[in-house]
């Protein structure tokens, strides 16, 4: 039986879905992971050929089986096979505790999950300080471990929200994303220009309009002096 085949009849087993934006780390080993990767070259391998692309005397072409293989698993879509990052928390409960609101930036790619082709932007995560404090890159770090596999935006901004919430013990997040999708550009409507914005408030982000207009007025600051 394939490898392939050994993790899904596991995920079926557990009542896991396996979707393309689900994560399956818990279901899959560090040497499955190898095999997997073994097993999807050959079948990029079948792919190219398919598509007529001489693969063994073409030099741009050979070995590229392997690459798409290594990069599915590695890196566009290794949120799936890989467990979220660690996240070093800090209690945020002294008499001088952060009781105020941050606002990271972080660049994102992600992978529509119809076409498979990129989906590239900013995702701003807003936050009132919960009981944990989280070192400023892991923000960035959750939600690029988010978006590599294959998605729709508005699912990707639910999930980070869920994640960047369960790192800070925090109710109150806002999520902006703002991405450009190859799905509309590099086909179909062959769209000059695809920006799409998503957003998801939650808590006190959702009910205090003064706090929905700061998280916004910090966007607006940001993405201005970026323009400038």
């Amino acid at each position: 039986m394939s490898i392939s085949k050994t993790i899904s009849q596991r995920l079926k087993l557990n009542n896991h879905r396996y979707w393309a934006s689900d994560n399956i780390s818990d279901f899959i080993s560090e040497d499955e992971r190898k095999l997997l990767i073994d097993e999807a070259a050959e079948k990029f391998e079948d792919v190219l050929q398919s598509l007529v692309i001489d693969t063994d005397n073409d030099p741009n072409s050979k070995g590229t089986g392997r690459r798409l293989a290594k990069m599915y698993i590695n890196e566009i879509m290794g949120g799936r096979y890989h467990k979220c990052p660690d996240v070093t928390a800090f209690p945020n409960d002294s008499d001088d505790c952060y009781t105020g609101m941050l606002v990271v930036r972080s660049e994102i790619a992600s992978m529509c999950s119809h076409h498979h082709q990129p989906v590239k932007g900013v995702a701003y995560i807003g936050i009132i300080a919960g009981k944990k404090l989280i070192g400023l890159s892991k923000y960035t770090r959750i939600a690029q471990w988010c978006a590599r596999r294959g998605t729709l935006q508005e699912e990707l901004c639910n999930l980070i929200s869920r994640k960047i919430s369960e790192a800070t013990e925090s109710s109150n997040v806002g999520i902006y994303l703002k991405l450009s999708h190859g799905c509309c550009e590099n086909r179909g409507i062959m769209a000059n220009d695809s920006t799409t914005q998503t957003t998801v408030l939650t808590g006190a982000f959702l009910t205090d309009k003064s706090l929905k207009k700061e998280f916004f007025d910090n966007i607006y600051i940001q993405e201005s002096t970026r323009r400038a």
